[in-house]
Order: C-alpha cells, then structure tokens, then sequence
C-alpha cells in the first residue's frame, strides 16, 4: 500500500467524479435521498477511492461479504470501478478493480436495505448484490464462502465481546488467501478520534437512530485482534486530510489453509 498520505491528484479527483456520477445513479430508483446520500457519501469519503488506488480488494476476487453495509454504496462503486476499467478509462499504473461475481451485503436498518433492494433491482444487478435486513452480531456469514469481508466504520457501534465474535465469524468466512478490510477508529488518535466519535454520534443522530454508545480500540489493539486470527495485517490512515483517526487495517489469510 502507497501513497495514502498523497493528496488525490487532479486527474484522481476526476475518476472520483466519474465514479461517484455512476455509482449513484443506481439509487435514482431508491428516491431521492437514496441519490442523495450516495452522492454526498462517495464524493465526501476519500475511503473509496483510496481502496481502488492501494489495491487493498484483490482484482482476482469475485465474491464478496459486505458487513453493516447501509444501502449498499460500496456495492455500486465496485460495479461502477469495474465498468470503467473495462471501458479501458482507467489510470495508468493502478491497480486492477475486482470484477465483482457476487456481493451480499448485509444491513439493520429496514430503510436502508429497502433502498439498497430498489437500486439495485431497478439496475438489473440483483443477481450480483443482494442486500438483506440482518443483525451481524447474530447473522451466519458462512465458511470459506467468500474472497472478501468488509466492515466499513461498524464495529465499534458494539461491545467488545461482540466486535470480536464478529471477527472471528468473518474470518472464518475467508477462503484461503481472503481479505478483511476494515475501517475503525483509533482511540489512542487523541483529538482526531474524539472528533471522530462526535461525527459519528451526529451521523446516527441524523439518520434518527438516537445517541449510541460507542466501544474503540486503539489501533494496535485492532491489528493483535486480527493477528490472533492468523491473518497478515497493513494498517494505513485514511487519505484526503480528514482531521478523523480513521484507519484501514487489510488484512490477509494465508495462502492455504493452516
């Protein structure tokens, strides 16, 4: 992984564009807000296209598990990703998108997954992704079932105890060689992770889910969690100059089964 301290390139910025107008055109058919929100998250976060240009989701993987996934946008930015390179406008010297065969994502919110199921039936891509109404801390993720697991800004809205069976299920869902990639707070980031916290706190008010008590880590303490999986694990900050103690941590299982 490189580069991520870099600020994103004019050119980088128009893939971003680019990216973001395709993706969220999927959630036109989710109403409204449904657009909205897709177009306001994926401008907004640089996590997305920061997961394109380090690689962190091999090209060669096809299956795919989306843990607390929303409605669903990451989905529609690995399609979008892998439409534009296959129109041949992607950037020299980046690496390949995954060409996603099947993504189940998996969500709480019943609003969120009806807009994600209306998106992506009215595309045409209901085969590839589907999106469920299901607790993580309680739903079967499956074993050796997938190439990837994702838990995007997730865990920390549950308990330890929990956070780590959720880990433990998802790697179990890993086929030999799998990732999990995960976004977390780092709670030994000071200031940039009690500002983090309060722009959670605002995100859950907003989207009228009330105030939640939220359970970090700091980052070394996440890295050992994954380590004690038997997975490799890279750690990096979020690019773009948010002042957030957001990380990524990718981590990877061994080639073949131990």
């Amino acid at each position: 992984m490189s580069g991520l301290h870099d600020a994103f390139t004019p050119d980088e910025r128009a893939l971003q564009r680019a990216l973001v107008d395709a993706a969220s055109q999927r959630f036109r058919a989710g109403g409204r807000f449904a657009w909205h929100f897709a177009r306001g998250k994926l401008s907004g976060d640089p996590m997305f296209l920061a997961l394109l240009r380090m690689g962190a989701l091999p090209p060669q993987a096809q299956d795919f598990l989306d843990l607390g996934c929303g409605q669903a946008v990451l989905a529609a930015w690995l399609l979008a990703a892998r439409d534009r390179f296959e129109s041949g406008a992607w950037p020299a010297g980046w690496p390949e998108p995954p060409r996603v065969r099947r993504l189940r994502a998996l969500e709480l919110m019943p609003a969120d997954v009806a807009r994600g199921q209306a998106a992506f039936r009215a595309s045409g891509d209901e085969e590839r992704v589907s999106v469920e109404q299901a607790d993580i801390c309680q739903a079967a993720f499956g074993e050796a079932a997938v190439d990837v697991v994702t838990i995007l800004d997730v865990l920390h809205y549950m308990p330890l105890q929990q956070q780590d069976d959720v880990l433990r299920r998802a790697r179990a869902a890993l086929r030999p060689g799998g990732t999990l990639a995960l976004r977390v707070g780092d709670a030994a980031g000071g200031l940039r992770f009690r500002l983090s916290l309060w722009a959670d706190q605002l995100v859950t008010l907003a989207r009228g889910h009330g105030l939640a008590r939220l359970h970090a880590r700091p980052l070394d303490e996440w890295a050992a969690a994954l380590r004690a999986l038997g997975l490799a694990v890279q750690t990096a900050p979020t690019p773009g100059g948010l002042p957030f103690a957001n990380t990524f941590l990718i981590a990877r299982a061994p080639a073949s089964p131990a």
